[in-house]
């Protein structure tokens, strides 16, 4: 089974950790408290510097 992060719960180190996110972890979490939260991990696309970088496999190792 592949280890999944909570983008609601992760904190900036955890997203971090992934190597496509890398540098990202900051930003994720700011936006994540200006919406209130993440309904769907393609919203990670909505996140500055992210938009059209993140991979499905990457994806696949997220859950909201």
């Amino acid at each position: 089974m592949t280890h999944t992060l909570d983008l609601n719960q992760a904190d900036r180190e955890a997203l971090d950790g992934l190597q496509e996110l890398k540098g990202h972890g900051h930003e994720i979490v700011r936006y994540r408290e200006e919406r209130g939260g993440f309904t769907d991990v393609a919203q990670l696309d909505e996140v500055p510097g992210l938009t059209g970088k993140v991979s499905a496999a990457t994806f696949q190792r997220l859950r909201v």
